[in-house]
């Protein structure tokens, strides 16, 4: 597991502030709604991490949240109290129940394989009501992807944290690329550490995804992000409905 997930997860607030996802939530909610044919009242969040989405949702939503990294679990919980947290990954995860919808944000570009992402979709099908929706929102669709940089971070009591993220993608001949993080890591007035670490996540065609779902019993659509959608994600995200 990587470090950011594990060691260094009590740092991702400074990281990600839950405050920075209030519009993103609000658009993943309406996506959910308008995509379920039924109500949309109860909700699995398969790699849910440190529940920052959840922070938003649940104020529409009974929110059930699945991760594979305890520590970001524990994070979670300190934001979400209310909410349930489940241990598990997003492949494999079996609660023995369904829910109106099922919602995975960027932990779907850890799927690195083809085989990973039908795992992933067997998951959210298998914890879906009849008519009701997943919403899968990758980072990047092969035919939209471009290498950048991004940096944020920010201060919170004696702690700060800076970041600076490369994503490239090295060989466009396979279904991976790469973001390298920078971390910078300060701790009172002490000298900051600085840490480096790589991720390799999936990327796949907009095709791939319509058809894989589709193979895996999903009525699926691309849906178009809005324009004030950061221009370092993909341009769009997929709705798919459990259809039988």
């Amino acid at each position: 597991m990587s470090r950011l997930y594990d060691e260094l997860a009590e740092w991702w607030p400074l990281l990600s502030p839950p405050e920075d996802y209030a519009r993103e939530a609000e658009g993943y909610a309406r996506a959910l709604i308008a995509a379920s044919r039924r109500p949309v009242r109860a909700v699995l969040e398969l790699g849910s991490g440190g529940g920052n989405n959840a922070s938003f949702l649940k104020r529409r939503f009974e929110m059930t949240l699945a991760d594979r990294a305890p520590a970001m679990l524990r994070v979670s919980r300190a934001l979400n109290p209310e909410c349930e947290h489940v241990e598990g990954d997003m492949r494999s995860v079996r609660l023995g129940r369904r829910f109106d919808a099922v919602f995975i944000n960027d932990a779907i570009a850890y799927a690195t394989s083809e085989d990973d992402l039908r795992r992933v979709f067997a998951t959210a099908r298998e914890h879906l009501e009849l008519g009701g929706a997943a919403l899968f929102a990758p980072d990047h669709v092969r035919e939209t992807f471009r290498p950048g940089t991004d940096h944020g971070g920010v201060d919170r009591g004696e702690r700060g944290m800076r970041y600076l993220e490369w994503t490239h993608d090295p060989d466009p001949n396979d279904s991976t690329y790469l973001v390298d993080f920078a971390f910078l890591l300060r701790e009172g007035r002490g000298e900051p550490r600085v840490l480096h670490e790589r991720h390799e996540l999936g990327l796949y065609s907009s095709a791939e995804w319509l058809r894989w779902l589709a193979q895996s019993g999903f009525e699926p659509r691309a849906i178009p992000r809005t324009s004030g959608a950061a221009l370092n994600v993909s341009r769009e995200f997929f709705t798919a409905v459990r259809n039988e």
